[in-house]
């Protein structure tokens, strides 16, 4: 899900200094340095993907389908509830209509729809909403470290066996990482498993992502050391934001995923320009002045 400090598509907002972090803008300034400004700082606006639509909107019918009674749960009723959810996104953020603009017969929309489907269809082959009642769902979390780091987020949903263990579970509309990128995929869990644990002094007992793309689900549990060094890790990446922040100085990172950024045009990579930095900088430390004396 979109993280709460993130810039909305399609407006331009004043900037302003980070006093927060997200698993999202996390992972923004560890792509890149540049971008996590541009999205967070300079808070460009970004044209919305259908990719990443289609994902909010499976989001919101599987969040919408525990609304039913258990026996009702069922993948009819969930596909169901796609066009009602769909015009209700729409509703919320208008630059949606973009989208489809171009789509004068309708047949790209119905082909996104139909995906939409088919995602909500293999949810249930991989858990079954009938047995499972959460005790939230969409959570926004926020918690304040030893440090003044703030860290919040939005946990698509938490399940709490009777025995009180505590279960974190992120829906995800893509394709599970291969193994040797399963680290970076669990990032975002541990970061959640974190703030729980700094807010409810509970260590989650797992964590699941349940990967609808490719039917895969991952699980991790985790253990006080784990979440012991993903804080160290967090506190790092703040303070390299911090001094960013303080300085301007926000590098590019040329990766791969450079080829899906909305701001190339804007980028040195690229040969683009950013726009003048709205921040004030810190004023330069004074050189250190050298002194002579006798041998």
């Amino acid at each position: 899900m979109a993280a709460p400090d993130g810039a909305p598509a399609g407006a331009v907002r004043a900037a302003v200094p980070p006093v927060s972090l997200s698993p999202s803008r996390a992972g923004d300034f560890m792509q890149c340095p540049l971008l996590y400004r541009f999205r967070v700082i300079d808070r460009l606006p970004e044209k919305p993907s259908e990719a990443a639509t289609r994902g909010t909107l499976v989001h919101a019918v599987l969040e919408r389908l525990f609304d039913a009674p258990a026996a009702e749960r069922t993948p009819p009723r969930a596909k169901a509830l796609i066009p009602g959810q769909w015009d209700r996104l729409r509703a919320s953020r208008p630059e949606l209509v973009e989208l489809f603009a171009d789509d004068a017969d309708g047949e790209r929309l119905a082909r996104w729809l139909s995906e939409a489907e088919r995602l909500v269809e293999r949810w249930f082959t991989l858990e079954d909403p009938s047995r499972l009642e959460p005790a939230e769902r969409e959570l926004f979390v926020e918690a304040e470290l030893a440090s003044g780091l703030r860290l919040r987020g939005i946990i698509d949903r938490v399940d709490v066996a009777p025995t009180g263990e505590v279960r974190i579970v992120d829906y995800k509309t893509g394709k599970a990482p291969r193994p040797e990128y399963a680290e970076g995929a669990l990032f975002q869990m541990k970061f959640y498993a974190l703030v729980v644990w700094r807010l409810k002094k509970v260590v989650p007992r797992r964590l699941q992502l349940v990967y609808l793309g490719s039917g895969d689900v991952l699980t991790y549990d985790p253990v006080p050391a784990d979440l012991e060094r993903i804080e160290r890790k967090l506190h790092a990446l703040w303070e390299a934001i911090r001094l960013a922040t303080e300085t301007g100085d926000w590098r590019p990172r040329p990766t791969k995923l450079c080829g899906w950024c909305d701001h190339r045009a804007h980028c040195p990579e690229f040969g683009g320009t950013p726009p003048p930095y709205p921040l004030p900088l810190a004023p330069a430390a004074p050189p250190v002045q050298g002194r002579m004396g006798a041998d």
